[in-house]
């Protein structure tokens, strides 16, 4: 379960420190750029970056070719496409753009991070604005009856923050090579290490034409605007294939997720672990009870604002004694909690009277969320973190027939509690064809190298033979 914080790059996801003589790259046909080390280092940009028109329209785009497959016609295709820029998600009704988001996966697989009330309580609450370098620039895309029939999350950059795929070590080849690397376009929900469609069609009759449109614009706004680079984090693996045709470079890394085999409760789930391993998670349960310590499931309603304003206290606790710097602020998880309601569970651990640590998850269409989670500074009870975190997430998984759970970046102590490591995407549009090259040939050596990990990770897993092979990660 991730903090959203500044985060330390993994030793293989982004961060390694090979030497280079002459070349960016390990192969002798690379492209010549100069001696430096490729080493994960923040650095800003050089020189004053030049200045960019706000919120420019794009296009207008012609749409070519026939109807998705499997989509009915009715004779009502536009044929051309207009495309904006706005700088707040606040100028996109909410209805339109949950409609591209609800659209994009299917109500039962919804992804509540992408909805407007989430998006536009990080905006309200001051956490993705220009200020904290995340200046809003979603695009828009409206059918010739000014209809909105796709949507793209999109924010200009300057710095790498707040995004848990790690490109600080590119920033810093660009600087030592005297160019800038920020500010960068980055395509994402911020602060948020979770999967979904980035790009947000309707469904409509020309939805992979509307959807080919987004991503030329995407890429148009990346040279109007004389960036860097574009940046695709967390997509879904159809867009993750779709955007290599269109030039993006593919970069992999990894989760741990845990998996419903329609367990009917966690005991039942707990006779799919080896032995030992069932042990050790029994005894890790009985101490919250040894302790004294309640947990409790709130939703919605149930939580009430002295558990938000308690509940800031714990992240802060978390981010300023582990992370360093908190982006997310106390009017964010108020607003969040007020938009999205029955979505939100808080999980929270009281001793007494008094509320010593929770866990901040989202529910999704099949998918439970596991995102934050903090105690006060006092608080020390052996195995509380992953009780809050882990076993009470598998337990509300069970009992609302969701599919997994999803507990954020990084923590291989998941595994041993039944969470697997499993491939996340991302994709990288890189202008300057010799960092392109140079990059390219990096991320080939960094694939083998986590999937070479993952292998060894998910063979290590602690369930019983013949159900591991039911796990897979490719």
């Amino acid at each position: 379960m991730a903090a959203s914080a500044i985060p330390y790059p993994s030793p293989f996801l982004g961060a390694p420190r090979p030497s280079f003589k002459t070349s960016f790259c390990r192969q002798s046909s690379c492209t010549t750029v100069s001696n430096f080390k490729f080493a994960a280092i923040f650095w800003g940009p050089r020189r004053t970056a030049q200045s960019r028109e706000s919120s420019p329209s794009l296009g207008p785009y012609t749409l070519t070719g026939s109807a998705s497959e499997g989509t009915p016609t009715n004779g009502l295709t536009p044929q051309k496409i207009s495309v904006l820029v706005v700088s707040s998600i606040s100028e996109i009704p909410s209805k339109d753009w949950d409609a591209c988001a609800i659209d994009s996966t299917g109500r039962e697989k919804f992804n509540p991070f992408l909805s407007h009330a989430f998006l536009s309580s990080l905006e309200e609450s001051g956490c993705s604005v220009k200020e904290t370098g995340w200046l809003p620039q979603h695009i828009v895309a409206q059918d010739e009856n000014k209809n909105i029939i796709g949507v793209v999350p999109l924010y200009l950059k300057s710095h790498s923050y707040g995004e848990f795929v790690f490109d600080h070590s590119w920033a810093d080849a660009y600087y030592r090579y005297g160019s800038e690397y920020y500010p960068k376009l980055q395509s994402c929900v911020p602060f948020t290490p979770v999967t979904g469609q980035r790009i947000l069609v309707r469904n409509t009759l020309y939805r992979d034409k509307v959807f080919d449109v987004l991503v030329t614009a995407l890429k148009d706004l990346t040279n109007k605007f004389r960036v860097s680079s574009l940046h695709v984090t967390f997509p879904s693996e159809t867009e993750w294939d779709r955007l290599k045709r269109n030039g993006f470079l593919q970069r992999i890394g990894m989760q741990y997720h845990w998996k419903n085999r329609n367990y009917k409760d966690f005991d039942e789930f707990l006779m799919d672990l080896k032995q030992s391993k069932r042990k050790n998670i029994r005894q890790e349960r009985k101490k919250i009870t040894a302790q004294n310590l309640k947990m409790k499931r709130l939703r919605g309603d149930e939580i009430k604002a002295k558990h938000w304003d308690t509940f800031y206290n714990f992240y802060r606790n978390t981010t300023d004694n582990k992370w360093g710097r908190a982006f997310l602020t106390k009017d964010f998880f108020h607003n969040m909690g007020a938009k999205m309601g029955d979505q939100v569970m808080l999980i929270v651990a009281e001793d007494g009277d008094e509320l010593v640590a929770g866990a901040l998850n989202l529910i999704g269409g099949d998918t439970l969320f596991g995102r934050l989670w903090g105690c006060l500074p006092h608080a020390y009870f052996p195995n509380l973190h992953f009780e809050a975190c882990y076993y009470q997430a598998i337990e509300a998984a069970i009992e609302l027939n969701l599919s997994k759970v999803e507990a954020g970046a990084q923590g291989e102590h998941k595994i041993q509690r039944g969470y697997l490591p499993v491939i996340t995407y991302s994709c990288h549009y890189i202008l300057d064809d010799g960092f392109r090259k140079a990059i390219e040939d990096f991320l080939i050596h960094e694939t083998v190298q986590v999937r070479h990990v993952m292998k060894l990770l998910h063979d290590s897993g602690p369930f019983k033979e013949e159900i591991l092979k039911d796990f897979t990660f490719d």
